[in-house]
């Protein structure tokens, strides 16, 4: 069974590409079958696994219609035909990680999903939309028997969003600690119980339930938070960055906790003590690594797989490079174990 996790949040600037790109990568490593899926029309994970000056090879993909805007098109351009699983891309050197190319033209569907999720109760024509992005993606890892979908999504409140993250089995709340990170989990306490809401009531609807591409019924579970991209002095947390830290600890516990919980949105409060997890729900802290994501970015290759040649470095710099990422090794390991036992156990549970 698939396990779809979102990684959410409509802040920008908190990694997530980055983020679904070293943590499918581990997965992969730790021997699970993991598809990456760009939903993002910025496309900054299709750059990052393809290559960002592959320009041929870019186009190759969009010529073969291997992304995700053309894997929907058979609904929301009204094809006659079924949407079928894409044809995904398997990335260099990581055996069992594949991509599902975004498409900048993703959002040209934006506004006629929002029609649809606002409207399909009484417009039959718009029935079978809300369900066609869980539909795609499970026929998609059906067609790769993949363990794991990471969905990487746009920085915005967008009604594509909506449905991904109603539509996903887990999600995962990356964040950078600044004031904006703490404005944005407040916005979310308020935002995502309403959209869960919406996604009972057309679960509900018995016009999407007899849709071509059914619209399930699925209460999405937090796993956690991942707190990242912060500066460290005397192998901690520098007093600037720890301030924001401890904000985001307490607007995750006083003010989105108890939202999810009445929601039942929570996982088993015992699975996430198993994991080690405290009251902030945080998954791991990563600092910021500076060249070493630009270098990964440049090889389309984790932090922590780089080679000694990628990294170019030699004497004390090299040895000061290693050590670091050494510690992203341990932090994306920790953080693959994690969600294994969670998603697992939670299926148990």
């Amino acid at each position: 069974m698939v396990h779809r996790i979102a990684l959410f949040n409509h802040k920008g600037g908190v990694s997530k590409t980055t983020t679904t790109f070293n943590l499918g990568w581990m997965l992969a490593s730790k021997g699970k079958r993991v598809i990456l899926v760009d939903t993002d029309p910025q496309c900054n994970l299709t750059g990052m696994v393809l290559g960002f000056s592959a320009n041929q090879e870019l186009e190759e993909v969009y010529n073969r219609r291997q992304n995700i805007k053309a894997g929907l098109a058979a609904a929301f351009e009204s094809q006659p035909r079924l949407i079928d699983a894409v044809e995904c891309i398997p990335i260099e050197r990581r055996d069992g990680l594949f991509l599902l190319p975004g498409h900048v033209g993703l959002a040209e569907y934006e506004v006629t999903l929002g029609i649809a999720q606002e409207l399909s109760g009484s417009i039959q024509t718009l029935q079978n939309l809300p369900g066609s992005i869980s539909y795609l993606l499970e026929k998609t890892a059906e067609k790769f028997s993949a363990d794991y979908i990471l969905i990487d999504m746009s920085p915005s409140l967008s009604s594509i969003n909506q449905n991904l993250l109603m539509t996903s089995d887990f999600f995962i709340l990356p964040t950078v600690p600044d004031f904006f990170s703490v404005m944005a989990i407040d916005s979310l306490a308020s935002i995502i119980p309403k959209w869960h809401h919406w996604a009972g009531r057309a679960s509900e609807l018995r016009i999407l339930k007899d849709a071509a591409y059914p619209f399930p019924k699925i209460t999405p579970l937090f796993l956690g938070t991942i707190i990242q991209n912060y500066r460290i002095k005397y192998r901690k947390p520098s007093a600037a960055f720890q301030k924001w830290m401890e904000e985001i600890k307490n607007a995750i516990s006083n003010r989105l906790i108890p939202e999810l919980r009445r929601e039942h949105m929570l996982l088993p409060a015992h699975l996430y003590t198993e994991q080690g997890l405290e009251d902030d729900f945080c998954l791991i802290k990563v600092s910021d690594f500076n060249s070493l994501i630009a270098t990964s970015q440049e090889h389309q290759t984790p932090v922590f797989d780089l080679t000694i040649e990628q990294i170019g470095r030699s004497g004390a710099a090299l040895e000061n490079t290693l050590r670091s990422q050494g510690e992203f090794k341990v932090a994306f390991s920790t953080l693959a174990d994690r969600v294994i036992n969670l998603t697992c156990n939670a299926v148990c549970a």
